[in-house]
């Protein structure tokens, strides 16, 4: 699978890509609440909805079917960059997205829309959050040609735990024909209930398998999966409580 041209060096925001094959695994939940921690230790912050879903964009308190449809599919114009009441600029996700593997399967330079599109911001941002769909299609791959560093979710269960190496060997695959440098900044358990030994096992196993940190756990908690409905993430809905806690000391982690 051949990815093209090697990224340009653009000085400026590091981007993250936030990716897992596996659903449901509180990839967008991670994405939008490391986002905001961020934006709270005084980051400027961009958030790119790249799933067609725009659970992201959604969470962020953005109805998808307000965002207008533009002449650039897939990615849009820099006048679709809105601010949020979390402190973060958001590119929201529009339905093209759902069509373009199919649409974008023959266009030459298809893997680096969304590395030229940051190119073109990142001077703006202190980081740059992509927000990955659940699959390896072309827009994921786009994320990976343009981040710096992927953080990979994972449920702490079975199928999530296959999702991963996944994820690791696309990552490795991107490295040998586009980003080089492209680095897996760390493993994150989320919905983590330590009580289980199921969820134990696999964390440990997690650690032993991949040559790669695995974080501190980011723990279950219903006001997580409430959050959405009021287009804030937890970090506003329920700031004392232990998940917003823990992202925000992901967050630190990260910026160490």
């Amino acid at each position: 699978m051949p990815l093209g041209e090697g990224p340009a060096v653009v000085e400026g925001a590091r981007v993250l890509a936030i990716a897992n094959q596996k659903g449901g695994v509180a990839k967008t939940t991670t994405s939008i609440t490391l986002a905001s921690a961020l934006a709270e230790r005084g980051k400027r912050v961009l958030v790119l909805d790249l799933d067609a879903q725009a659970c992201a964009s959604f969470s962020l308190g953005i109805d998808p079917e307000d965002v207008p449809r533009d002449a650039t599919p897939f990615l849009g114009d820099s006048a679709r960059i809105i601010g949020t009441a979390e402190g973060v600029d958001l590119l929201p996700a529009t339905s093209d997205l759902a069509r373009a593997d199919h649409a974008l399967a023959a266009k030459s330079g298809r893997e680096r829309l969304v590395r030229d599109f940051v190119a073109l911001h990142r001077g703006k941002y202190d980081w740059v959050i992509l927000d990955c769909s659940p699959s390896l299609g072309i827009m994921t791959i786009n994320a990976l040609v343009a981040a710096d560093d992927v953080l990979i979710p994972v449920h702490c269960e079975t199928l999530s735990h296959r999702g991963v190496g996944q994820v690791m060997e696309a990552v490795a695959e991107v490295r040998r024909w586009a980003n080089p440098d492209l680095r897996v900044v760390g493993i994150l358990p989320t919905l983590y209930d330590g009580r289980s030994l199921h969820a134990r096992a696999i964390r440990d196993d997690l650690a032993e398998r991949y040559d790669v940190p695995v974080l501190a756990p980011i723990p279950r908690s219903v006001r997580v999966a409430e959050a959405p409905a009021t287009g804030r993430t937890i970090l506003a809905t329920a700031p004392g409580s232990p998940a917003a806690r823990a992202y925000r000391d992901l967050a630190s982690v990260l910026l160490a």
